[in-house]
């Protein structure tokens, strides 16, 4: 079973599946003629039949050849659902059957929006559906051409200081630096969001991993990947690709004994340090890794023995937004000698904005971003109770966090990254977009990735069992048998095919707006379908 490719597409995972009985086929060709897609060919199998032909039993075990309608596994070939194929069939043998369980991959331009992995609770009322870019400059204001147009498309990571603020002195005319700048990484506006060594396989974990440094070495695209708690293998932390890496440190700490270890022996300084306060799945919980997960590399890592991992619900000792910017803050800046961007990561709530309050008047100047995580974030492992009634929709809280900056004028001075459901029906673009012109500086993303690496779960209850240890795909499990399931490089090939999509259709919705930049902010470029959204986000309402 090792030899399982997870990633093949199966009749399954296709939008429509063709219900067939041979018993009633004559094999008279007509469906086969019928079907414009190549959705189905005739193809020979071999059936073992227990027959009895004499008057008194005398059972017989036979295998014949027989021919039979199949199903391809294509994307390309997929049925489409037209029911051509009943429609001229003498006896009722074959039609086409909807299959709510598809997974469409995220790379197929004609399959339509996806079911992505794992559960979710509000699929019903996703905000981001009913907002469109609205402002299209064609004769008011001149569009862009997406194809041969210079976009900058790069955000900063990192505290930005207003222009009284900066460093610069002028003496005998020459500019001179007073002090030292925060530092600030301008990074591309999508970030894989954190999962950790031990949530994930080490070949699921290996592959966006790959897909990053791809990203940022061939393709020029500046992409950010979260270590997630608990760690990340010596030879990373050692490594001249730390430099495209997010270390996150999380309530359980699990991992950063080895990393303060290795901190001598960095060539490079990571991209940013994430001090993770709660997530969008289990907001106000900690997370827990079930010790039939927890094998001899994770242990290693985390620096643990094999025992259910449990996180506290926060991080021991800080009580305050204040303490955290002075304790977490400062020592983490310091330990890193002010060289790294420090962010912070909560989960979305009603007190949102007043966090962002309170961190746009760090005194310190060196909170490098908040990252929100709204409550459609999340795996199979999540729990169900978290899911379906804790936590915030992402949409309006990055929206009232931009427009509490933008009455004090400090708008732009902490970066908002926003996630929690971007890409939920397959287009991460838009929804990256939208967040975008809403006030983030970007998003971030973490089931899509293993939707891309094949995961098979959806909000219909298949699979999700991502806690269990037992994922069949080899995604999320320590089993060395699963694990040999997930093809490595054909995974990161994914990802990157999928971001290099991402890009393109980023550029495609900021060339009518007339925007060669990230539209932060610019609500004017959209409305909205449903009053209620259009009045809470201060856009346009249209019917």
């Amino acid at each position: 079973m090792e030899a399982v490719k997870v990633q093949d597409i199966a009749v399954d995972d296709l939008p429509w599946t063709i219900e067939y009985h041979a018993e009633r086929c004559t094999l008279c060709g007509s469906c086969l003629a019928s079907c414009t897609f190549g959705a189905i060919k005739p193809v020979v199998r071999r059936q073992s039949v227990t027959v009895s032909e004499g008057n008194q039993p005398k059972p017989a075990h036979r295998q014949i050849a027989r021919t039979i309608i199949e199903q391809a596994a294509s994307f390309t070939n997929a049925c489409r659902g037209c029911g051509m194929c009943e429609r001229v069939c003498p006896n009722h043998a074959i039609r086409p059957v909807r299959n709510p369980d598809n997974r469409r991959t995220l790379l197929s331009r004609d399959s339509g929006p996806i079911k992505r992995g794992g559960r979710t609770n509000l699929n019903a009322q996703r905000t981001l559906d009913k907002i469109i870019v609205g402002r299209i400059s064609q004769m008011t204001d001149p569009s862009l051409d997406a194809q041969r147009h210079t976009f900058d498309m790069r955000a900063p990571l990192g505290r930005v200081l207003s222009a009284r603020e900066l460093p610069f002195s002028m003496t005998d005319g020459h500019i001179t630096m007073t002090h030292k700048a925060p530092p600030v990484r301008w990074i591309y506006p999508l970030i894989f969001s954190d999962m950790s060594i031990g949530a994930l396989s080490t070949r699921a974990w290996e592959a966006v991993a790959m897909a990053t440094a791809y990203l940022n070495e061939r393709c020029n695209i500046p992409i950010r990947m979260s270590s997630g708690e608990g760690g990340m293998p010596v030879k990373l932390l050692e490594s001249d690709y730390l430099k495209y890496f997010i270390i996150q440190i999380a309530s359980g700490h699990f991992g950063w004994n080895r990393i303060v270890k290795a901190l001598p022996r960095m060539k490079v300084d990571p991209a940013a340090v994430l001090i993770k306060i709660g997530q969008g799945a289990k907001p106000g919980d900690g997370g827990l890794l079930q010790a039939e997960k927890v094998a001899p590399h994770v242990q290693a890592i985390r620096g643990v023995p094999k025992a259910t991992l449990s996180s506290p619900p926060n991080h021991q000792g800080l009580y305050s937004i204040e303490e955290s910017v002075q304790k977490m803050h400062l020592s983490l800046n310091a330990a890193f000698g002010f060289r790294v961007p420090v962010a912070i990561k909560c989960a979305a709530s009603s007190t949102s904005v007043s966090v962002y309050n309170n961190l746009l008047r760090d005194p310190y100047k060196i909170c490098g971003g908040l990252f929100l995580d709204g409550i459609q974030g999340g795996t199979g492992a999540a729990n169900e109770v978290s899911l379906d009634h804790t936590g915030h929709p992402i949409v309006s809280k990055i929206r009232d966090c931009y427009l509490a900056a933008v009455k004090q004028g400090l708008q732009g001075q902490i970066p908002l990254y926003g996630g929690g459901g971007i890409g939920l029906t397959g287009n991460a673009a838009a929804d990256a977009f939208k967040m975008i012109c809403l006030g983030a500086n970007g998003v971030f993303c973490g089931k899509i990735l293993i939707q891309l690496l094949g995961c098979v779960g959806n909000e219909h209850g298949r699979c999700n069992s991502c806690n269990t240890g037992k994922c069949p795909t080899g995604i999320c499990t320590q089993n060395p048998r699963l694990v040999k399931r997930l093809d490595v490089d054909r995974g990161a090939q994914k990802i990157v095919d999928y971001v290099l999509a991402f890009d393109s259709e980023m550029k495609k919705l900021m060339a009518p707006i007339g925007n060669s930049s990230l539209p932060v902010g610019r609500s004017d470029a959209l409305v909205s379908t449903d009053k209620a959204i259009a009045d809470k986000l201060g856009i346009q309402y249209v019917c």
